[in-house]
C-alpha cells in the first residue's frame, strides 16, 4: 500500500507497458480508475475523485492504458482496452496492492472497461463518470447493455449536457438495475465545469452505498 505522495507502478501488458498512480492507504478500500478516450488518468474529473478518495481513507490507482503511454492519440479497440486492464489488475493483486473492497471505475472509455471487466475481477461496485451511452449524434446506437450486465451497486456521475448520454436517458436505460443510481451534475462530457462537484457525487455513492 501507499500513502503520501502518489507513486507510479508501470505494468507490462500483452499491448505493451501500462502505467499505475498510486495514492492512499486502502482503510477504506481500494478504488481502481481508467481514463477516457481523449486523455489520461490525469483528467481534472479523475484528480478531483483521486484526491478526495484517498482523503477518505481509500487507496486509489489511477491507470494509464498502454496506448496513452506509448503516446498514440487513438485508442485501440475495447477487447485490447480490456485485456491490458486485466493484466494491470492481476499484476496488482499479485503485489497485494487492491486490499479490502475492490471498487472500479473510470470515466467515458475507462467507465465501459469497468463495467466489462467488473464481474470477472470480483469488484464490489462500478463508479462511472460521463458514461458514453452512446456515440455524438447516434442515439440507436446504445451501449446501455455494459451497464445493465453490471452485477454489483453501480453509480452514473452524468453531465446534464452530456452530448453521449443524458443523465435522464442513462437513468431510463437503467431503470430495471435494482443496484444502479444515477447523479445529474453542470458540465457536459468532458466534467471539467465543476470536477469537484463531480467528486462529491462519487464520494456521496461510495459512502451511502458501499459503506465500511
Amino acid at each position: 500500500m501507499t500513502s503520501g505522495s502518489p507513486s507510479e507502478l508501470p505494468v507490462d501488458t500483452p499491448h505493451g507497458p501500462a502505467r499505475v498512480v498510486s495514492a492512499g492507504d486502502g482503510g477504506a478500500g481500494t478504488l481502481v480508475l481508467g481514463h477516457g478516450a481523449g486523455g489520461g488518468s490525469e483528467s481534472e474529473d479523475l484528480a478531483a475523485l483521486a484526491a478526495e478518495a484517498v482523503a477518505a481513507g481509500w487507496l486509489v490507482h489511477r491507470v494509464d492504458q498502454p496506448w496513452r503511454v506509448a503516446g498514440k492519440r487513438i485508442a485501440p479497440a475495447p477487447p485490447r482496452l480490456d485485456e491490458a486492464w486485466h493484466a494491470v489488475l492481476d499484476r496488482l493483486r499479485v503485489l497485494d496492492r487492491l486490499p479490502g473492497r475492490l471498487v472500479l471505475g473510470g470515466r467515458s472509455a475507462g467507465a465501459r472497461v469497468a463495467c466489462r471487466t467488473a464481474a470477472d475481477q470480483g469488484a464490489a461496485g462500478v463508479l462511472s463518470l460521463a458514461f458514453p451511452l452512446h456515440p455524438p449524434g447516434r442515439p440507436a446506437k446504445s451501449r446501455a447493455p455494459e451497464l445493465v450486465a453490471v452485477p454489483v451497486p453501480l453509480v452514473v456521475v452524468q453531465g446534464e449536457t452530456d452530448a453521449m448520454g443524458l443523465p435522464e436517458h442513462v437513468a431510463a436505460a437503467l431503470r430495471g438495475h435494482p443496484g444502479a443510481s444515477v447523479y445529474a451534475v453542470p458540465g457536459d462530457h468532458s466534467l471539467r465545469k465543476n470536477p469537484h462537484l463531480v467528486a462529491a457525487a462519487a464520494m456521496s455513492w461510495l459512502t451511502e452505498v458501499l459503506p465500511r
